[in-house]
Protein backbone atom coordinates (compact mmCIF):
# COMPACT_ATOMS: atom_id res chain seq x y z
CA UNK A 1 0.00 0.00 0.00
CA UNK A 2 1.92 3.06 -1.15
CA UNK A 3 1.24 6.76 -1.30
CA UNK A 4 1.44 7.48 -5.01
CA UNK A 5 3.06 10.87 -4.41
CA UNK A 6 5.78 10.06 -1.86
CA UNK A 7 6.35 6.33 -2.31
CA UNK A 8 6.02 5.89 1.46
CA UNK A 9 3.98 3.19 3.13
CA UNK A 10 2.45 4.31 6.44
CA UNK A 11 1.79 1.83 9.23
CA UNK A 12 0.16 3.17 12.39
CA UNK A 13 0.49 1.11 15.56
CA UNK A 14 -2.52 1.79 17.77
CA UNK A 15 -6.10 2.68 16.87
CA UNK A 16 -6.69 4.89 19.88
CA UNK A 17 -7.49 8.58 19.66
CA UNK A 18 -4.24 9.71 18.04
CA UNK A 19 -3.86 6.70 15.76
CA UNK A 20 -7.40 6.91 14.39
CA UNK A 21 -7.26 10.67 13.89
CA UNK A 22 -3.87 10.57 12.15
CA UNK A 23 -5.02 7.69 9.94
CA UNK A 24 -8.05 9.74 8.90
CA UNK A 25 -5.97 12.83 8.15
CA UNK A 26 -3.38 10.99 6.08
CA UNK A 27 -6.00 8.84 4.37
CA UNK A 28 -8.02 11.87 3.33
CA UNK A 29 -4.82 13.40 1.94
CA UNK A 30 -4.25 10.40 -0.31
CA UNK A 31 -1.85 8.29 1.75
CA UNK A 32 -2.43 4.56 2.02
CA UNK A 33 -2.50 3.69 5.71
CA UNK A 34 -2.59 0.42 7.65
CA UNK A 35 -3.62 0.59 11.31
CA UNK A 36 -2.85 -2.26 13.71
CA UNK A 37 -4.55 -2.43 17.12
CA UNK A 38 -4.09 -5.02 19.88
CA UNK A 39 -7.68 -4.70 21.11
CA UNK A 40 -10.75 -6.02 19.30
CA UNK A 41 -12.80 -3.59 17.22
CA UNK A 42 -14.68 -1.51 19.84
CA UNK A 43 -17.59 -0.65 17.56
CA UNK A 44 -20.85 -2.33 18.42
CA UNK A 45 -19.59 -3.49 21.81
CA UNK A 46 -20.70 -2.41 25.28
CA UNK A 47 -18.48 0.36 26.60
CA UNK A 48 -16.15 -0.83 29.33
CA UNK A 49 -16.08 1.24 32.52
CA UNK A 50 -13.40 1.90 35.02
CA UNK A 51 -10.26 2.73 33.08
CA UNK A 52 -10.93 6.04 31.36
CA UNK A 53 -11.30 9.53 32.71
CA UNK A 54 -13.72 11.52 30.55
CA UNK A 55 -11.96 13.80 28.11
CA UNK A 56 -12.15 17.58 27.99
CA UNK A 57 -11.78 18.62 24.35
CA UNK A 58 -10.90 22.26 23.79
CA UNK A 59 -9.58 24.54 21.05
CA UNK A 60 -6.48 22.53 20.14
CA UNK A 61 -8.43 19.32 19.87
CA UNK A 62 -11.17 20.89 17.77
CA UNK A 63 -8.56 22.38 15.43
CA UNK A 64 -7.35 18.86 14.59
CA UNK A 65 -10.90 17.49 14.43
CA UNK A 66 -11.80 20.31 12.08
CA UNK A 67 -9.04 19.26 9.70
CA UNK A 68 -10.82 15.94 9.15
CA UNK A 69 -14.33 17.41 9.12
CA UNK A 70 -15.42 15.89 12.43
CA UNK A 71 -16.11 18.98 14.54
CA UNK A 72 -19.91 18.83 14.41
CA UNK A 73 -19.98 15.09 15.01
CA UNK A 74 -17.94 15.41 18.20
CA UNK A 75 -19.90 18.44 19.40
CA UNK A 76 -23.03 16.30 19.18
CA UNK A 77 -21.37 13.67 21.39
CA UNK A 78 -20.18 16.16 24.00
CA UNK A 79 -21.51 18.35 26.79
CA UNK A 80 -20.21 21.93 27.12
CA UNK A 81 -18.69 22.94 30.46
CA UNK A 82 -18.52 26.67 31.19
CA UNK A 83 -16.57 26.51 34.42
CA UNK A 84 -15.78 24.69 37.65
CA UNK A 85 -18.41 23.98 40.28
CA UNK A 86 -16.69 23.70 43.65
CA UNK A 87 -18.24 21.48 46.34
CA UNK A 88 -17.28 22.13 49.97
CA UNK A 89 -17.56 19.45 52.64
CA UNK A 90 -20.72 21.07 54.02
CA UNK A 91 -22.35 21.01 50.57
CA UNK A 92 -21.93 24.69 49.61
CA UNK A 93 -21.47 25.33 45.90
CA UNK A 94 -19.34 27.97 44.23
CA UNK A 95 -19.18 28.37 40.45
CA UNK A 96 -15.93 29.56 38.86
CA UNK A 97 -16.32 30.41 35.15
CA UNK A 98 -13.41 29.41 32.97
CA UNK A 99 -13.35 32.74 31.20
CA UNK A 100 -14.85 36.20 31.06
CA UNK A 101 -16.26 35.24 27.65
CA UNK A 102 -19.39 33.09 27.62
CA UNK A 103 -18.27 31.35 24.43
CA UNK A 104 -15.13 29.94 26.07
CA UNK A 105 -16.17 26.41 27.03
CA UNK A 106 -14.56 23.00 27.09
CA UNK A 107 -16.44 19.89 26.03
CA UNK A 108 -16.83 16.72 28.07
CA UNK A 109 -16.89 13.59 25.93
CA UNK A 110 -16.55 9.88 26.58
CA UNK A 111 -13.15 8.60 25.49
CA UNK A 112 -14.73 5.43 24.11
CA UNK A 113 -17.37 7.27 22.08
CA UNK A 114 -14.80 9.71 20.71
CA UNK A 115 -12.52 6.82 19.77
CA UNK A 116 -15.31 5.00 17.95
CA UNK A 117 -16.25 8.14 16.03
CA UNK A 118 -12.63 8.56 14.92
CA UNK A 119 -12.33 4.91 13.88
CA UNK A 120 -15.54 5.22 11.88
CA UNK A 121 -14.21 8.35 10.17
CA UNK A 122 -10.95 6.62 9.24
CA UNK A 123 -12.75 3.48 8.10
CA UNK A 124 -14.86 5.60 5.76
CA UNK A 125 -11.69 6.60 3.91
CA UNK A 126 -11.10 4.00 1.22
CA UNK A 127 -7.32 3.85 1.60
CA UNK A 128 -7.23 3.19 5.38
CA UNK A 129 -7.16 -0.44 6.53
CA UNK A 130 -7.73 -1.58 10.14
CA UNK A 131 -6.33 -4.77 11.63
CA UNK A 132 -7.80 -5.32 15.09
CA UNK A 133 -6.63 -7.94 17.59
CA UNK A 134 -3.08 -7.54 16.23
CA UNK A 135 -0.50 -7.03 18.97
CA UNK A 136 2.83 -5.40 18.11
CA UNK A 137 5.67 -7.73 19.13
CA UNK A 138 8.61 -6.24 17.25
CA UNK A 139 9.84 -3.38 15.11
CA UNK A 140 12.62 -3.44 12.52
CA UNK A 141 13.93 0.10 12.57
CA UNK A 142 16.26 -0.29 9.62
CA UNK A 143 13.49 -1.56 7.32
CA UNK A 144 10.66 0.52 8.76
CA UNK A 145 8.46 -2.47 9.46
CA UNK A 146 6.71 -4.03 12.44
CA UNK A 147 5.64 -7.53 13.39
CA UNK A 148 2.26 -8.31 14.92
CA UNK A 149 0.61 -11.36 16.41
CA UNK A 150 -2.88 -11.97 15.05
CA UNK A 151 -4.49 -12.92 18.34
CA UNK A 152 -7.31 -14.77 16.62
CA UNK A 153 -5.12 -17.08 14.51
CA UNK A 154 -1.99 -16.86 16.72
CA UNK A 155 0.22 -16.26 13.71
CA UNK A 156 2.77 -13.54 13.06
CA UNK A 157 2.04 -10.82 10.52
CA UNK A 158 4.64 -8.36 9.24
CA UNK A 159 3.63 -5.06 7.70
CA UNK A 160 5.24 -3.81 4.53
CA UNK A 161 8.38 -1.67 5.02
CA UNK A 162 7.88 2.10 5.06
CA UNK A 163 7.14 4.58 7.84
CA UNK A 164 5.97 3.14 11.17
CA UNK A 165 4.17 5.58 13.50
CA UNK A 166 3.76 4.52 17.12
CA UNK A 167 0.45 5.78 18.49
CA UNK A 168 0.25 3.01 21.07
CA UNK A 169 0.07 4.93 24.32
CA UNK A 170 2.12 5.53 27.43
CA UNK A 171 3.39 1.94 27.48
CA UNK A 172 4.17 1.94 23.77
CA UNK A 173 5.70 -1.20 22.28
CA UNK A 174 7.26 0.90 19.52
CA UNK A 175 8.91 3.26 22.00
CA UNK A 176 10.08 0.31 24.12
CA UNK A 177 12.16 -0.85 21.17
CA UNK A 178 13.47 2.70 20.65
CA UNK A 179 14.65 2.76 24.27
CA UNK A 180 17.34 0.25 23.29
CA UNK A 181 18.87 2.69 20.84
CA UNK A 182 22.09 4.45 21.73
CA UNK A 183 21.59 7.91 23.33
CA UNK A 184 17.82 7.59 23.51
CA UNK A 185 16.53 9.55 26.52
CA UNK A 186 13.57 8.20 28.45
CA UNK A 187 11.96 8.87 31.81
CA UNK A 188 8.70 7.99 33.50
CA UNK A 189 7.47 9.56 36.72
CA UNK A 190 4.49 8.35 38.71
CA UNK A 191 2.40 10.43 41.08
CA UNK A 192 1.86 9.03 44.55
CA UNK A 193 -1.84 9.29 43.76
CA UNK A 194 -3.95 6.91 41.73
CA UNK A 195 -7.44 7.26 40.32
CA UNK A 196 -10.70 5.34 40.53
CA UNK A 197 -13.61 5.83 38.16
CA UNK A 198 -17.05 6.10 39.78
CA UNK A 199 -20.49 7.22 38.59
CA UNK A 200 -23.36 9.56 39.37
CA UNK A 201 -26.28 8.09 37.39
CA UNK A 202 -29.00 10.08 35.67
CA UNK A 203 -32.19 10.83 37.52
CA UNK A 204 -35.38 9.03 36.50
CA UNK A 205 -36.31 10.48 33.12
CA UNK A 206 -32.68 11.12 32.16
CA UNK A 207 -32.06 14.48 33.87
CA UNK A 208 -28.69 15.32 35.43
CA UNK A 209 -28.58 15.14 39.23
CA UNK A 210 -26.28 18.19 39.42
CA UNK A 211 -25.46 21.13 37.14
CA UNK A 212 -24.68 19.60 33.72
CA UNK A 213 -22.63 22.43 32.20
CA UNK A 214 -19.76 22.41 34.66
CA UNK A 215 -16.75 20.43 35.74
CA UNK A 216 -17.54 19.49 39.34
CA UNK A 217 -14.67 19.41 41.83
CA UNK A 218 -14.59 18.30 45.44
CA UNK A 219 -11.18 19.69 46.55
CA UNK A 220 -9.91 18.22 49.82
CA UNK A 221 -6.27 19.39 50.09
CA UNK A 222 -4.30 16.15 49.60
CA UNK A 223 -6.96 14.50 47.42
CA UNK A 224 -10.04 15.33 45.37
CA UNK A 225 -12.91 14.00 43.30
CA UNK A 226 -14.14 15.38 39.98
CA UNK A 227 -17.23 14.72 37.86
CA UNK A 228 -17.71 15.34 34.15
CA UNK A 229 -21.17 15.30 32.51
CA UNK A 230 -22.37 12.79 29.93
CA UNK A 231 -25.15 13.20 27.38
CA UNK A 232 -27.26 10.46 28.97
CA UNK A 233 -27.65 12.46 32.19
CA UNK A 234 -24.94 10.64 34.11
CA UNK A 235 -21.59 11.92 35.37
CA UNK A 236 -18.28 10.13 35.14
CA UNK A 237 -16.63 10.70 38.52
CA UNK A 238 -12.95 10.20 39.26
CA UNK A 239 -11.47 9.96 42.74
CA UNK A 240 -7.80 10.98 42.94
CA UNK A 241 -6.28 9.62 46.13
CA UNK A 242 -2.88 8.52 47.39
CA UNK A 243 -2.14 4.82 47.06
CA UNK A 244 -0.64 4.81 50.55
CA UNK A 245 -0.42 7.40 53.32
CA UNK A 246 0.66 7.26 56.96
CA UNK A 247 -1.44 10.21 58.08
CA UNK A 248 -4.21 10.84 55.52
CA UNK A 249 -6.77 8.91 53.47
CA UNK A 250 -5.45 6.41 50.94
CA UNK A 251 -6.70 3.63 48.70
CA UNK A 252 -4.82 1.18 50.91
CA UNK A 253 -7.10 2.15 53.80
CA UNK A 254 -10.34 1.61 51.87
CA UNK A 255 -10.56 -2.16 51.78
CA UNK A 256 -14.13 -2.88 52.86
CA UNK A 257 -17.62 -1.48 52.40
CA UNK A 258 -17.73 0.18 55.80
CA UNK A 259 -14.48 2.09 55.24
CA UNK A 260 -15.60 3.32 51.82
CA UNK A 261 -19.00 4.45 53.11
CA UNK A 262 -17.43 6.25 56.07
CA UNK A 263 -14.85 7.97 53.85
CA UNK A 264 -17.43 9.26 51.36
CA UNK A 265 -19.85 10.25 54.12
CA UNK A 266 -17.19 12.40 55.77
CA UNK A 267 -15.56 13.87 52.64
CA UNK A 268 -18.20 13.89 49.87
CA UNK A 269 -21.58 13.68 51.64
CA UNK A 270 -23.52 15.54 48.93
CA UNK A 271 -22.09 13.30 46.21
CA UNK A 272 -22.61 10.08 48.15
CA UNK A 273 -26.36 10.74 48.28
CA UNK A 274 -26.57 10.54 44.48
CA UNK A 275 -24.13 7.63 43.95
CA UNK A 276 -26.28 4.51 44.48
CA UNK A 277 -23.69 2.21 42.88
CA UNK A 278 -20.75 3.63 44.85
CA UNK A 279 -19.72 0.40 46.56
CA UNK A 280 -20.13 -1.70 43.43
CA UNK A 281 -18.18 0.79 41.31
CA UNK A 282 -15.44 1.21 43.90
CA UNK A 283 -14.62 -2.46 44.20
CA UNK A 284 -15.25 -3.51 40.60
CA UNK A 285 -13.36 -0.72 38.86
CA UNK A 286 -9.55 -0.86 38.90
CA UNK A 287 -7.31 1.72 40.53
CA UNK A 288 -5.26 3.39 37.80
CA UNK A 289 -1.82 4.97 37.96
CA UNK A 290 -0.89 8.49 36.87
CA UNK A 291 2.33 8.66 34.87
CA UNK A 292 4.33 11.32 33.05
CA UNK A 293 6.48 10.08 30.16
CA UNK A 294 9.23 12.06 28.45
CA UNK A 295 11.60 10.84 25.77
CA UNK A 296 13.84 12.03 22.96
CA UNK A 297 14.11 11.83 20.05
CA UNK A 298 10.64 11.01 18.75
CA UNK A 299 11.83 9.37 15.55
CA UNK A 300 14.48 7.08 14.11
CA UNK A 301 15.85 8.32 10.79
CA UNK A 302 13.01 8.19 8.24
CA UNK A 303 11.59 4.87 9.45
CA UNK A 304 9.83 5.32 12.80
CA UNK A 305 8.04 8.15 14.63
CA UNK A 306 6.09 8.50 17.88
CA UNK A 307 2.86 10.42 18.52
CA UNK A 308 0.80 11.29 21.59
CA UNK A 309 1.20 9.42 24.87
CA UNK A 310 3.85 7.20 23.28
CA UNK A 311 6.28 10.12 23.48
CA UNK A 312 4.77 12.52 26.04
CA UNK A 313 2.14 11.07 28.36
CA UNK A 314 0.90 13.64 30.89
CA UNK A 315 -1.33 13.45 33.94
CA UNK A 316 -4.91 14.60 33.24
CA UNK A 317 -5.17 17.70 35.42
CA UNK A 318 -5.06 20.35 32.71
CA UNK A 319 -7.45 18.46 30.46
CA UNK A 320 -4.89 18.59 27.65
CA UNK A 321 -3.71 15.01 27.11
CA UNK A 322 -5.96 14.26 24.15
CA UNK A 323 -5.70 17.83 22.89
CA UNK A 324 -1.90 17.60 22.88
CA UNK A 325 -1.98 14.26 21.06
CA UNK A 326 -4.34 15.76 18.48
CA UNK A 327 -1.89 18.66 18.18
CA UNK A 328 0.84 16.15 17.29
CA UNK A 329 -1.42 14.69 14.61
CA UNK A 330 -2.16 18.12 13.18
CA UNK A 331 1.50 19.11 12.95
CA UNK A 332 2.82 15.76 11.72
CA UNK A 333 -0.02 15.51 9.22
CA UNK A 334 0.70 19.01 7.92
CA UNK A 335 4.41 18.25 7.52
CA UNK A 336 3.93 14.89 5.82
CA UNK A 337 1.32 16.28 3.45
CA UNK A 338 3.49 19.32 2.66
CA UNK A 339 6.44 17.04 1.91
CA UNK A 340 4.32 14.78 -0.29
CA UNK A 341 3.01 17.77 -2.25
CA UNK A 342 6.28 19.68 -2.60
CA UNK A 343 9.04 17.09 -2.08
CA UNK A 344 11.53 19.73 -0.95
CA UNK A 345 12.88 17.91 2.11
CA UNK A 346 13.76 14.39 3.17
CA UNK A 347 11.40 12.37 5.34
CA UNK A 348 14.05 12.22 8.08
CA UNK A 349 14.23 16.04 8.14
CA UNK A 350 10.43 16.23 8.20
CA UNK A 351 10.27 13.95 11.24
CA UNK A 352 13.06 15.89 12.95
CA UNK A 353 11.19 19.15 12.40
CA UNK A 354 8.08 17.64 13.95
CA UNK A 355 10.08 16.51 17.01
CA UNK A 356 11.96 19.77 17.52
CA UNK A 357 8.84 21.93 17.12
CA UNK A 358 6.69 19.87 19.51
CA UNK A 359 9.03 18.57 22.23
CA UNK A 360 9.60 21.84 24.10
CA UNK A 361 5.86 22.49 24.30
CA UNK A 362 4.81 19.03 25.48
CA UNK A 363 7.50 19.17 28.18
CA UNK A 364 5.95 22.44 29.32
CA UNK A 365 2.49 20.84 29.35
CA UNK A 366 3.77 17.97 31.51
CA UNK A 367 4.88 20.47 34.15
CA UNK A 368 1.63 22.45 33.90
CA UNK A 369 -0.45 19.31 34.40
CA UNK A 370 1.30 18.33 37.63
CA UNK A 371 1.12 21.91 38.93
CA UNK A 372 -2.59 22.07 38.16
CA UNK A 373 -3.24 18.97 40.26
CA UNK A 374 -1.97 20.86 43.30
CA UNK A 375 -4.05 23.89 42.30
CA UNK A 376 -7.24 21.89 41.81
CA UNK A 377 -7.05 19.92 45.05
CA UNK A 378 -5.49 22.59 47.32
CA UNK A 379 -6.28 26.08 46.04
CA UNK A 380 -9.52 26.17 44.05
CA UNK A 381 -11.56 26.53 47.22
CA UNK A 382 -9.47 29.36 48.71
CA UNK A 383 -10.43 33.02 48.69
CA UNK A 384 -6.96 34.03 47.50
CA UNK A 385 -7.32 31.77 44.46
CA UNK A 386 -10.77 33.20 43.69
CA UNK A 387 -9.44 36.76 43.99
CA UNK A 388 -6.62 36.01 41.57
CA UNK A 389 -9.02 34.48 39.04
CA UNK A 390 -11.33 37.50 39.28
CA UNK A 391 -8.37 39.82 38.80
CA UNK A 392 -7.30 37.86 35.71
CA UNK A 393 -10.75 38.08 34.20
CA UNK A 394 -11.03 41.79 35.01
CA UNK A 395 -7.66 42.51 33.38
CA UNK A 396 -8.71 40.45 30.36
CA UNK A 397 -11.92 42.47 30.02
CA UNK A 398 -10.02 45.76 30.30
CA UNK A 399 -7.16 44.71 28.03
CA UNK A 400 -8.53 41.87 25.86
CA UNK A 401 -5.61 41.86 23.43
CA UNK A 402 -2.71 42.42 25.80
CA UNK A 403 -3.72 40.32 28.82
CA UNK A 404 -4.78 36.70 28.38
CA UNK A 405 -5.05 34.40 31.42
CA UNK A 406 -2.81 31.35 31.16
CA UNK A 407 -5.77 28.97 31.38
CA UNK A 408 -7.44 30.77 28.47
CA UNK A 409 -4.30 30.56 26.35
CA UNK A 410 -3.96 26.84 27.05
CA UNK A 411 -7.61 25.87 26.68
CA UNK A 412 -9.17 28.41 24.31
CA UNK A 413 -6.37 29.09 21.85
CA UNK A 414 -3.73 27.20 19.90
CA UNK A 415 -0.83 29.27 21.26
CA UNK A 416 2.00 26.74 21.80
CA UNK A 417 2.25 25.71 25.45
CA UNK A 418 5.72 27.15 26.16
CA UNK A 419 4.82 30.41 24.44
CA UNK A 420 1.67 30.66 26.57
CA UNK A 421 3.62 30.17 29.80
CA UNK A 422 6.25 32.74 28.81
CA UNK A 423 3.59 35.25 27.83
CA UNK A 424 1.77 34.74 31.13
CA UNK A 425 5.00 35.46 33.02
CA UNK A 426 5.59 38.65 31.04
CA UNK A 427 2.02 39.80 31.63
CA UNK A 428 2.26 39.38 35.41
CA UNK A 429 5.60 41.22 35.46
CA UNK A 430 3.90 44.09 33.66
CA UNK A 431 0.98 44.02 36.12
CA UNK A 432 3.37 44.01 39.10
CA UNK A 433 5.37 46.89 37.64
CA UNK A 434 2.18 48.86 37.03
CA UNK A 435 0.97 48.15 40.55
CA UNK A 436 4.29 49.27 41.99
CA UNK A 437 4.23 52.45 39.91
CA UNK A 438 0.65 53.16 41.02
CA UNK A 439 1.64 52.61 44.64
CA UNK A 440 4.53 55.06 44.30
CA UNK A 441 2.22 57.64 42.75
CA UNK A 442 -0.36 57.23 45.54
CA UNK A 443 2.29 57.51 48.25
CA UNK A 444 3.76 60.57 46.53
CA UNK A 445 0.34 62.22 46.38
CA UNK A 446 -0.32 61.43 50.03
CA UNK A 447 3.05 62.88 51.08
CA UNK A 448 2.46 65.96 48.93
CA UNK A 449 -0.99 66.44 50.47
CA UNK A 450 0.41 66.13 53.99
CA UNK A 451 3.15 68.64 53.23
CA UNK A 452 0.70 71.04 51.63
CA UNK A 453 -1.57 70.93 54.67
CA UNK A 454 1.20 71.46 57.18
Amino acid sequence: MADTRSGQRVTIVGAGLAGALLATRLGQAGFSVSVYESRPDPRGKELAAGRSINLAISARGFHALGQIGLTETILELSTPMRGRMMHSVDGQLKFQPYSAHAGDVIHSVSRAELNMALIAAADAVGNVEFHFSHKCVGTDFERGSATFVDQQSDRNVECEPGLVIGCDGAYSAVRKKMQRLDRFDYSQTYLKHGYKELCIPALPGGAHAIEPNALHIWPRQSFMMIALPNLDGSFTCTLFLAFDSKSGPAFSKLTDEGQVNAFFESQFPDAKKIMPTLIEDFFENPTGSLVTVRCAPWHFKDKVALVGDACHAVVPFYGQGANAAFGDCAMLGDLLIERANQGQTTLANTLEKYFVNRKIHTDTLADLAVENFVEMRDHTGSQLFLMKKKLEQTLHKLFPKSFLPLYSMVSFSCIPYRDAVERAKRQWKTVQAAALAATVVVITLIVWAVISCS
